[in-house]
């Protein structure tokens, strides 16, 4: 019997601890419940639609430039005496000194336009048109003296009969360069059945032919396209200039053209092609190296453009 009320004290014991433990287990669980929504909803509000105004910014100080550029910069004349500036001071003042003390006098008889302010800037007025005056006889006697340095007139005359003579020299050379190409050279003429200027230009290079027997092979873009793509033409009617021995090609031109063109025109790309000629003296004539429409020519001086 003692056994079994033992047995009994144990059982109610456990149940008893049991019954406790589940009580006190939701007042600890709600007191940490408790403190996390205290601090839950003392805390700002987050997410998409809650706004928060951003931290009020911080004043600047007010940054003073030191560039000397964003400040105006005086006119040094503005509070010189202009007594003590004769004229020929003015004469031998350098020019960009000379244009300031121009705007300071013109700025004073716009202000006061007193006989004594405008008299002194009409005085140096006269000074400004004399001294360039001065120069422009200084240069016409530069050209003259040394003309062979400044002076296109020897190889691009204005005159009436030196403008004929010019036609006729570059006519010549022309003429001379084309029937000299003629063995070592040939144009590919690009066209197409549905290119209506092409028949226009068919009648200049039938022409050409005759006068200078030139060989000429056209190529229609549509049935050769694999040629059209290898130089990359899209246009007709294109002339391109090819050289035997030679992979380079040039461009003669693109769209119709006259004889005249196309003569001068072909003559420019075979020099070209020849080495005759360079990027820089492409327009370049015979009969003008080593004058002064051949830009490097004056390389080529002794001292250079020096008298």
């Amino acid at each position: 019997m003692q056994m079994n009320f033992s047995q009994r004290l144990c059982l109610s014991g456990s149940i008893f601890l049991f019954t406790v433990g589940l009580v006190c287990t939701p007042v600890s669980v709600l007191a940490l419940d408790e403190g996390k929504d205290a601090a839950f909803y003392q805390k700002h509000k987050e997410g998409w639609f809650w706004y928060k105004d951003p931290d009020p910014e911080q004043e600047q100080p007010d940054v003073i430039s030191t560039n000397p550029e964003a400040a105006p910069i005086e006119n040094r004349y503005r509070n010189s005496s202009l007594t003590e500036v004769d004229i020929d001071a003015l004469w031998t003042m350098y020019p960009d000194d000379f244009q300031e003390l121009l705007n300071h006098v013109q700025n004073l008889a716009v202000q006061d336009p007193s006989e004594s302010n405008v008299l002194r800037y009409l005085v140096m007025q006269d000074v400004a048109r004399r001294k360039a005056l001065a120069y422009t006889n200084a240069s016409m006697y530069v050209t003259q003296k040394y003309g062979d340095l400044f002076n296109v007139n020897q190889v691009y005359p204005a005159a009436k009969p030196g403008v004929t003579a010019r036609v006729q020299m570059e006519q010549h050379e022309i003429g001379e360069t084309i029937a000299s190409g003629r063995s070592s050279h040939a144009l590919i003429y690009f066209t197409s059945p549905t290119c209506g200027f092409c028949e226009k230009q068919n009648g200049v290079l039938n022409y050409f032919v005759e006068k200078y027997g030139w060989t000429i092979k056209p190529v229609d873009i549509n049935r050769q396209s694999a040629i059209a793509a290898r130089f990359g033409i899209e246009t007709t009617p294109t002339l391109l200039l090819i050289k035997k021995g030679m992979e380079e090609y040039m461009t003669v031109a693109v769209g119709v053209v006259t004889l005249t063109e196309l003569e001068r025109k072909l003559y420019r790309a075979i020099r070209y092609l020849g080495g005759e000629t360079r990027d820089d003296s492409f327009l370049l004539y015979d009969f003008q190296k080593g004058s002064a429409l051949d830009p490097t020519s004056i390389l080529k001086k002794k001292g250079g453009q020096s008298p």
